[in-house]
């Protein structure tokens, strides 16, 4: 996925080129907003992240110039700014999920794919040989466990498939929480929320041969049953 970061501060846009390529994006650095603007309306990127406090030509400006041209090109604004104001300009601007400085990796990376969820078709991941007995269908949104299809609430499906595509890695929190950011269907989010899901999804997922492991003070890993195959 293409992605464009516009930030103007050196080191953390180093930072967050090198953990966004691990994350498998490929990156377009704009330094400035000048710079920024032109690679928007001239490059198709599947993304972006744009910072507010852009020298020569603010975020916001490139914004509003860009989504005149390109009103379907997902972007979201990073910036140092917290307050309702600022929040709401930005959003006003085009913005489609705003994130404020100092902020968590893992949040950024779910944001963005929670983002391009929303934006674009996601083709369906090859089935992994650490799945067990479960069948897994993004595009259907149908899951089963030797053919016996498994009741998932909107919730519990967006949790399976952040497990699922994230499987050789472990889930924060905040991956969880951002997944669910436009769920409308449900209860808001409460503390122990995740707890419960991750329970109710533990049973589901009975005799699939897979588990649910809670690594303390991490998050949570989906990976094959002891003895399982």
């Amino acid at each position: 996925m293409n992605l464009l970061l516009a930030e103007d501060d050196a080191i953390l846009a180093d930072a967050l080129t090198a953990q966004l390529q691990q994350a498998g994006f490929s990156i377009e650095h704009a330094p400035n907003g000048a710079v920024a603007e032109y690679l928007m309306l001239k490059r198709d990127f599947d993304a972006a992240v744009l910072d507010i406090g852009l020298p020569m030509i603010d975020g916001l400006t490139v914004l509003k110039h860009v989504r005149a041209i390109k009103p379907g090109l997902p972007v979201l604004v990073l910036t140092a700014l917290d307050g309702l104001d600022d929040r709401v300009a930005g959003l006003n601007a085009g913005a489609d999920d705003y994130l404020t400085k100092p902020f968590d990796f893992p949040e950024l990376e779910a944001r963005l794919r929670a983002l391009l969820r929303r934006t674009r078709p996601m083709p369906s991941p090859t089935p992994p040989a650490d799945m067990g007995r479960l069948a897994f269908d993004r595009d259907a949104r149908r899951a089963s466990i030797d053919g016996n299809l498994l009741e998932l609430s909107p919730r519990e499906w967006d949790l399976l498939e952040l497990l699922l595509s994230q499987r050789n890695k472990v889930v924060h929190k905040e991956q969880i929480t951002a997944a669910w950011t436009d769920d409308r269907n449900e209860a808001p989010n409460a503390p122990g929320m995740i707890e419960v899901y991750i329970h109710r999804l533990r049973r589901k997922l009975e005799g699939s041969g897979l588990s649910i492991r809670t690594v303390r003070g991490l998050g949570y890993l989906l990976e094959p049953e002891a003895g399982g195959r």
